[in-house]
């Protein structure tokens, strides 16, 4: 018995779409202009910012 014609991409094809894709990727991200800078910590402050991820964990972290 032969097996019904797939339609759309198969597996296979996806894998060779992500093996040329990702040399891709990494030579336009080589290739930006600026590189994202990361904003220094301020290390004066004692206490924790106040921002909805530090509320989110304080919430699920109470008893």
């Amino acid at each position: 018995m032969s097996k019904p014609e797939e339609k759309g991409a198969s597996r296979r094809d996806f894998l060779k779409l992500a093996t040329a894709a990702a040399p891709a990727a990494a030579a336009v991200v080589a290739l930006s202009p600026q590189a994202a800078q990361a904003q220094p910590a301020d290390l004066s402050r004692t206490e924790m910012q106040d921002t909805a991820h530090t509320r989110a964990y304080l919430d699920s972290a109470r008893f």
